[in-house]
């Protein structure tokens, strides 16, 4: 056995066995549990970096613990490979969008490969692969034949940058979610997916998820936003339509005095036409297009509109109200109209106290009489209804159902549920991304792609017109097409493309039969390994790709394609990587290497001036906070870098870098080695210890419990928690254990004892540092391939404690430590404690007001 831990040499000889061996292929076996372990697939973006290290690590632990348990696992890796990020950085290094992907795949690929992740390789795919978005194309038919996929004009959230349209989930705090550039409004003809269609079973699913984080379920019901409230008809003036409004507060009703609507809903436009406003109204709603949206709802942010020249009637008071379109109402909530109730609406408060328009109090607090002329704010409390006709007297949560009820026998109105969640918009103005199969045809209009031309195959020998914009639309190799109606030569194609989204919704179920080619998956295989046992990603995924992913599954389950309607049973959303941050006065963010550090003052590599050390933050390549997974890779292996990954935080918690937790994971692995190497001849002469406690030495005999009580917290923590820090923080212990044990009186039975301790500490850190666990264990004389190996189980005898450990307190303090038999009787135990010297010195004669004993840990006494 080689004297000294070489990881670049090791790492690399077990990658090619395994590989070579086929160790990570999963297979159906109908006969055995399945589970199927998978991380959140990445979007090739030329490297990986520690927070795909973290990610995959914490899986891979998870994949290789399943399979030591017996479980058949699946754990399969592939590549979210269509979508603006490629053409962006395709446009920024003068490439096209496929070359950059496919060389970022083989290069990531690599990088994954040398981090043995044991990723079932056979099973890869790529979202932008005709084999694999034929199949998305087919399901679009599908679920447009069923009415489940519709087109609309809508305004939508544009980013000039992207040159595209995002989702409502990927605009953040008014910015694109990808370049930061901000989101614009626009009218666009849209394809949209009916998710709302399946609002309210998404809700009542998201109780029947315990396996997901309460802060994901609780972000998903949010954002699907259901409320309870009623629809009222607000008759317009002079004209035989109306206004129709949804509001969670029909008691105030009789307070609206005017009425708002977002500058985005299009009877802005139509109702301000040929009035003296017309222009007023263009230019407000010119400027509005460029503001932030979430900004115009915050509280703080100024409320503004203009009248548009026409009046609405209330229905149950008969006032006269002026219509305004104001920045703080949204299309996307509601029907983009809201009653405006300034007395006890505080946006609707400012806006009528800025534009001097009327006031009308309907609820008063009991014992408090409100005067509209000296309030300083919206009363939103509850109270009796006044000014409200029949319903005066009322308590205004009385008023609710009644007020509701009247304005349905009335045909005023209606109670109903409203949701925040929108139809899913998949139409993207961009070239590298699925086409949308459809055709547009001057005679039948816009029909759906023969299921027989499928796959519409991307042309990827096209290039990007100037600005990034998409070639499509120009093409007419791709553009131009036959109806599948009629006929007709010169019909066009759709040139819009699919959201990426909508490719990440199903690869789960693609990976169970990926070269199937008879349909989307193989329906037995899917019944095999569907739903994912444990995701695994990051939380910023809870509303984008998560609920999306849900709804999906809900289209393939009326389809009748699956079984089952949620397709991840458990979630973890793992924490951030993050590091410090350093700052040069001249040349800003600096990298890591571009500071260097002497005494206690740290200067710019570039400059030497004195660079700033600011906060801990997220690692990112904005703020060059990062670290490079191939330069430690490098210097310390693959088994280092997982080991600090999981050791220094629990997995939901963000991962703080430091270069010392590193090196200490290091330290550990080559001590692991020494503990093999020193005694190489000897556990190599003898098997691990089978036999009676009771032929064992006191000494002796606590080492081998200390080895089973290590096996039985090592498989509890990563069974119950993932938490592999106190696991491998347990394993530690056993090794310290072995290193102290001296062995003094030449025990016989010290081998099989030591080979037990040593081959339990592999077996049981082989999941989370496999090479080196795979090196020793052949040193052991075993044969290769440690994964196909069991995992060791503790033997409950050697669990049991002749004496217990005990903390002593007085006053909540330790004073003392004591061993006492496991078996005393609780009220021995506090004489012994009241007894101890130690104690005696700070009671000092006081009286004892109580003495509090918590079992088989401490007693407190209290004076």
């Amino acid at each position: 056995m080689e004297e000294k831990y070489t990881p670049k040499t090791i790492e690399s000889r077990w990658q090619t066995f395994w590989e070579k061996e086929n160790l990570f292929k999963a297979v159906e076996d109908y006969e055995r549990e399945k589970y199927y372990l998978l991380e959140m697939f990445p979007y090739p973006s030329g490297k990986i970096h520690m927070g795909h290290v973290r990610n995959y690590t914490i899986g891979d632990v998870v994949a290789r613990y399943k399979r030591m348990r017996g479980f058949n696992v699946l754990h399969p890796m592939g590549w979210d490979a269509f979508g603006m990020p490629a053409e962006n950085a395709a446009i920024a290094n003068q490439t096209h969008p496929a070359r950059w992907t496919y060389d970022n795949i083989d290069y990531m690929r690599n990088q994954l490969k040398k981090m043995g992740f044991s990723y079932d390789w056979s099973r890869e795919l790529a979202t932008c692969r005709p084999d694999y978005y034929r199949w998305e194309q087919w399901l679009f038919v599908k679920m447009y034949e069923k009415g489940m996929v519709y087109r609309k004009s809508s305004y939508v959230n544009w980013c000039e940058t992207c040159q595209t349209v995002l989702a409502n989930e990927q605009v953040e705090q008014g910015e694109c979610w990808r370049c930061g550039q901000v989101v614009q409004q626009k009218n666009l003809p849209q394809w949209f997916f009916r998710t709302t269609d399946y609002a309210d079973d998404l809700l009542m699913h998201c109780d029947q998820l315990p396996g997901w984080p309460e802060k994901v379920l609780t972000m998903q019901k949010n954002w699907i936003g259901k409320s309870y409230g009623a629809e009222i008809h607000f008759p317009l003036e002079n004209s035989d339509q109306h206004i129709t409004v949804f509001t969670t507060r029909q008691d105030t009703v009789f307070g609206a005095t005017f009425m708002s609507l977002a500058p985005e809903n299009p009877l802005v436009l139509e109702l301000s036409k040929d009035t003296d406003q017309a222009q007023t109204v263009q230019d407000f709603i010119n400027r509005m297009a460029t503001q932030d949206k979430s900004r115009r709802t915050a509280e703080d942010y100024e409320k503004e509109g203009v009248f548009i020249g026409a009046y609405c009637i209330n229905p149950m008071t008969g006032r006269r109200m002026p219509i305004y379109t104001a920045n703080f109402v949204l299309m996307d909530y509601g029907t983009g109209a809201v009653m405006a109730v300034p007395t006890h609406d505080q946006r609707d408060f400012e806006f009528a106290k800025k534009y001097d328009l009327d006031f009308q109090v309907v609820i008063q607090p009991e014992g408090e009489a409100l005067d509209p002329s000296t309030m300083a704010e919206a009363y939103t409390g509850k109270g009796i209804m006044v000014n409200s006709g029949q319903f005066d007297g009322m308590s205004n949560t009385d008023a609710l159902d009644a007020i509701a009820n009247y304005l349905e026998t009335n045909k005023q109105g209606k109670k109903t549920v409203n949701f925040r969640l929108r139809d899913w918009g998949i139409s993207r103005q961009r070239y590298w991304g699925a086409p949308i199969p459809m055709v547009h045809c001057e005679t039948c209009g816009i029909v759906p792609a023969r299921l027989s031309d499928l796959p519409i195959v991307l042309p990827e020998d096209a290039n990007l017109l100037e600005g990034g914009r998409s070639p499509l639309s120009q093409l007419e190799s791709f553009a131009r097409t036959d109806c599948p109606k009629c006929g007709n030569p010169n019909a066009r194609r759709e040139t819009d493309t699919m959201d990426t989204f909508v490719e990440s919704s199903w690869y789960y179920e693609r990976y169970c039969s990926p070269d199937y080619d008879q349909g989307m998956f193989d329906p037995q295989k899917v019944d095999y390994w569907m739903p994912v046992d444990q995701y695994i990603g990051g939380v910023e995924h809870a509303i984008l790709h998560l609920l999306y992913s849900r709804y999906f599954t809900r289209v393939l389950h009326d389809m009748g394609l699956v079984k089952y309607k949620e397709p991840f049973t458990r979630l973890l959303t793992q924490g951030m990587v993050c590091k410090e941050t350093v700052t040069c006065p001249t040349h800003g963010f600096l990298f890591p290497e571009q500071s260097i550090k002497s005494g206690d003052q740290r200067t710019c590599t570039i400059c030497n001036q004195p660079v700033q050390v600011g906060r801990t933050e997220k690692m990112s390549k904005s703020k060059k906070n990062v670290v490079d997974p191939n330069a430690l890779l490098e210097r310390y292996g693959a088994d280092t870098m997982r080991i600090f990954c999981l050791f220094a935080a629990p997995p939901e918690r963000d991962l703080e870098w430091s270069e010392q937790g590193v090196e200490g994971g290091y330290r550990f692995l080559n001590r692991l080695w020494r503990a093999v190497e020193m005694n190489h001849s000897l556990l190599n002469t003898t098997k691990a210890y089978q036999g009676s406690l009771d032929d064992l030495g006191p000494e002796l005999k606590k080492l081998y419990q200390k080895t089973h009580e290590t096996i039985k917290k090592v498989t509890e923590d990563i069974d119950n928690r993932f938490h592999f820090n106190t696991a491998i923080s347990a394993v530690m212990e056993l090794l310290n254990a072995v290193f102290a044990y001296a062995n003094a009186d030449n025990d016989t039975k010290y081998p099989a004892v030591l080979k037990s301790a040593i081959e339990s500490a592999i077996l049981l850190l082989s999941p989370i540092v496999p090479h080196i666990c795979e090196e020793l264990w052949t040193e052991l004389g075993y044969q290769p391939g440690l994964i196909n190996e069991s995992w060791p189980i503790y033997r409950e005898d050697a669990l049991k404690k002749e004496s217990l450990l005990i903390v002593l307190q007085v006053n909540g303090k330790l004073r003392n430590r004591i061993h006492i038999p496991v078996d005393m009787p609780d009220e021995e135990i506090k004489q012994v404690a009241l007894a101890d010297e130690k104690v005696l010195q700070f009671v000092n004669d006081k009286p004892i007001r109580k003495v509090v004993l918590v079992k088989n840990k401490l007693v407190n006494i209290v004076v």
